[in-house]
C-alpha cells in the first residue's frame, strides 16, 4: 500500500499545517511554563518537531507491516508500543544532538533540556498516538475505497454479462421457421427463397455484429426491424401488414441494440399466429419532453387459438431498460378494443452502457 501522505499532495499540505499548529501550541506552552528560556524555546520547538514530522512519516512503513496479514490484535498492540518507544527515544536523542549543535552558544540549554524533558516525553507519546490513529484512519479509508472499487467493477461485470445474456435471447423459433420457409420456397419459388436468404443474412449480421451493448440510432434499429418483418411477411403473406409513423427528429436518438426485437416477435406470435384475419403491426415514435416515446401495437383475434407465452420478451425489454437507464425509462402495456399496445418511454440521450 502506498504512503497515504506522500502520495497525495493535499494530504501532505494538511500534514504540514497540522505540524505547524503543533509547533505553535508547544511553543506557547513552553513560553508559559518555562518563560526564562524564551530565547531558545522557539528554535528548539521548531527543530524538534521538524525532526519528529520526518520520523512520523516513516512510521507508516512499520505500521503498515504490523497492520497487515493475519497478526493477532495483542501482537499488533505490542509491536506498535515497541515501535513508539523506539521512535520517541530516537527523537529525543537526535533532538538533543542537533539542537545542542545549533544552540551551542546558549550556555543554559542543558538546564532548559532537563526542565522540559518530562514534557517532551509526554508530548512525544501524544503525537505518536495521534500519528498511529491517523494511519489507522488512512488505512481504513483506503481499504473502503478499494472495496467499493472492486464492488463497482464486479457490479459492472455482472451488469454487462446480464445485458449480453438478455440480448442473446432472440427467439430461436424465428430462425428455425425462417429456414423452414426458405426450404419450402426453394421448391415453389426459388427467387423468393433467394431474397429471403439475403434478408435473413442481413438481419443476423446486424444482430451478431453489434458488440458490448453499444447503443445504436433508432433509425438503424428500425431498418433492421423492417428486415425482420419482411422475412415474416414471406411466411404469412397478406395476413401480416405494417405501418409506421416516425417523427424524423427521433431517428438519431440512440437506444440499446436489439431492444425492440422481442416486442415485434410478440406482436407476430400473439397477433398473426392467433388470428386468421389480417394483422397490422403499427409503430409510432416521437419526442416528448426530452423522452423518446415508442408505441408498438397490433390487432389480435380475441377468439383465436391462444399461443401460451412465458412473458420473457417483455421481461427482457423491461430488465434491459432498468439496467441501462435505471428508473428514467419505463415500459407499459395495454389491451383495448382488440388492440394490444406496448409503450416505451426512453430518455432522449445516450444510454450509459458498460
Amino acid at each position: 500500500m502506498k504512503h497515504p501522505v506522500l502520495e497525495n499532495r493535499d494530504r501532505l499540505i494538511v500534514w504540514g499545517v497540522v505540524w505547524l499548529v503543533l509547533a505553535a501550541g508547544q511553543a506557547l506552552s513552553f513560553y508559559y511554563a518555562y518563560g526564562q528560556f524564551v530565547n531558545i524555546s522557539i528554535a528548539d520547538v521548531v527543530l524538534s518537531l521538524l525532526l519528529y514530522s520526518v520520523l512520523a512519516l516513516s512510521l507508516w512503513y512499520p505500521f503498515n507491516y504490523f497492520n497487515s496479514g493475519e497478526k493477532k490484535l495483542f501482537s499488533r498492540i505490542l509491536n506498535l508500543i515497541a515501535t513508539g518507544a523506539i521512535t520517541i527515544v530516537i527523537w529525543l536523542l537526535l533532538t538533543r544532538l542537533i539542537v545542542t549543535q545549533v544552540l551551542s552558544g546558549q550556555n543554559n540549554y542543558r538546564e532548559y533540556w532537563d526542565a522540559t524533558l518530562s514534557y517532551r516525553i509526554g508530548s512525544g507519546i501524544f503525537i505518536y498516538v495521534l500519528t498511529i490513529l491517523s494511519y489507522f484512519l488512512f488505512a481504513s479509508l483506503t481499504n473502503l475505497s478499494e472495496k467499493k472499487s472492486r464492488e463497482a467493477k464486479l457490479e459492472s461485470l455482472v451488469r454487462e454479462t446480464e445485458l449480453k445474456m438478455l440480448r442473446s435471447q432472440i427467439n430461436p423459433h424465428f430462425l428455425f421457421n425462417s429456414l423452414n420457409s426458405i426450404s419450402s420456397l426453394t421448391v415453389t419459388d426459388p427467387e423468393k427463397a433467394r431474397t429471403m436468404v439475403i434478408k435473413l443474412s442481413d438481419f443476423m449480421r446486424y444482430a451478431l455484429s453489434r458488440k458490448d451493448e453499444q447503443p445504436v440510432s433508432l433509425q438503424s434499429e428500425l431498418e433492421n426491424l423492417r428486415l425482420y418483418l419482411e422475412i415474416e411477411k414471406v411466411r404469412f403473406g397478406e395476413r401480416l401488414a405494417t405501418e409506421e409513423n416516425i417523427d424524423p427528429s427521433c431517428l438519431e436518438v440512440r437506444i440499446p441494440v436489439m431492444l425492440l426485437q422481442p416486442l415485434y416477435e410478440n406482436a407476430v406470435k400473439h397477433g398473426v399466429y392467433e388470428s386468421i384475419e389480417k394483422v397490422k403491426i403499427c409503430t409510432e415514435a416521437k419526442l416528448k419532453d426530452g423522452y423518446l416515446e415508442i408505441d408498438i401495437c397490433n390487432n389480435f383475434d380475441p377468439e383465436g387459438a391462444s399461443v401460451t407465452g412465458t412473458g420473457t420478451g417483455l421481461l427482457n425489454v423491461s430488465r434491459r431498460l432498468e439496467l441501462t437507464y435505471g428508473n428514467k425509462a419505463s415500459i407499459s402495456t395495454e389491451k383495448k378494443d382488440n388492440v394490444f399496445t406496448v409503450k416505451l418511454y426512453i430518455p432522449a440521450e445516450n444510454p450509459k452502457m458498460s
